[in-house]
């Protein structure tokens, strides 16, 4: 949850932010914890124990891609949440369907798990994930670039520079999940790989942590 220090005051024509807030940590939180649930192991497993966790390597590369996932998610949308004061029924509605696609991601994420390193079914699940990575991403930047279509939303304060700022962040995803379905249609496991990379590319915060080893010298 973020904090104990929730914005109650609705304003003219909107709802307060906490209510939203809350509600939508809680969805992430629900969705980030059932995907390990998507990790077994087969029967008579412990025939060859270690053989049967190595053979479960697809559950795991899986499993880090879709929690790095909803761990980008989560950020994102904690900034653009700090950048309103208020939200309306059209901002809320856009919300739930975020919170859909998310909720919904522990399915592709099993189902690429299964059918990853077996020829064409693989291309249909990993594709079939991607799609659900994009959509995740398109609601994002929808989401976001109504909230600063209608500024009534946002902070006074905010600068230009301030809502470029994400919303380059928020695009940038868009491209990234988009070219990694195509490589993924044709090479399925690097498709994968690179669904991993532009996670870790949009959860890591690269840039402040190189600014910072430069400050230390």
């Amino acid at each position: 949850m973020k904090g104990s220090g929730w914005r109650e005051t609705p304003g003219e024509g909107g709802h307060p932010v906490g209510r939203l807030e809350a509600f939508s940590d809680g969805v992430f939180s629900i969705a980030i914890t059932l995907l390990v649930l998507e990790i077994v192991l087969p029967l008579h497993s412990e025939r060859d124990l270690i053989g049967a966790l190595l053979a479960q390597w697809p559950s795991y590369l899986a499993y880090v891609v879709s929690f790095f996932t909803i761990g980008w998610v989560w950020i994102a949308h904690g900034a653009i949440t700090s950048h309103i004061v208020r939200v309306d029924g059209i901002f809320m509605r856009l919300n739930l369907m975020l919170l859909m696609a998310v909720a919904f991601l522990p399915f592709p994420t099993r189902l690429m798990a299964d059918y990853l390193g077996q020829a064409s079914p693989e291309r249909v699940a990993v594709a079939v994930y991607g799609v659900v990575l994009f959509v995740i991403a398109l609601l994002m930047d929808g989401l976001w670039r109504y909230a600063i279509r209608s500024s009534e939303l946002l902070k006074d304060e905010l600068t230009e520079d301030d809502l470029a700022i994400v919303t380059k962040k928020v695009t940038l995803s868009l491209g990234l999940f988009g070219g990694s379905i195509l490589i993924g249609v044709f090479l399925p496991t690097v498709g994968v790989l690179c669904y991993l990379a532009v996670s870790t590319f949009l959860v890591v915060p690269f840039r402040t942590i190189w600014h910072a080893i430069i400050r230390r010298r």
